[in-house]
């Protein structure tokens, strides 16, 4: 799981293992070590009736609709899910996309679990 954060966006990239694991209900946790002990975390799962996006001292915890991450995950046509939510001044735009492979790969970069990129010339 990858998480790319700009200012008030968040953007978690998931291969097809993960994508998986939500789609059966299971939540995905990673994390970032610090020198000194300090760990950040950041968490997806399914969970209550609509989509939210909490912090806390570890990291940040979103959570999404069980259902709805079961049929994001069962449909392979559909990239990502896209959810803006209200701030005391503007929003906080969060997507979840499933990681395609790379147009062009990296060397060394494993991209076996990845979905196969739309763009990509057959």
């Amino acid at each position: 799981m990858k998480l790319r954060i700009l200012n008030n966006t968040l953007r978690l990239r998931l291969d097809r293992h993960e994508v998986d694991q939500l789609g059966a209900g299971t939540g995905l946790m990673a994390e970032t070590r610090f020198p000194g002990g300090e760990v950040f975390c950041y968490r997806i799962e399914a969970a209550g009736a609509e989509l939210t996006a909490t912090k806390d001292r570890d990291g940040i915890r979103l959570c999404l609709p069980e259902q709805q991450l079961a049929s994001w995950a069962a449909d392979e046509t559909q990239v990502g899910i896209y959810a803006s939510l209200p701030l005391t001044e503007g929003c906080l735009a969060l997507t979840i996309e499933k990681d395609f492979e790379c147009l062009d790969p990296r060397e060394g970069e494993n991209q076996s679990n990845r979905f196969s990129n739309p763009k990509a010339a057959d």
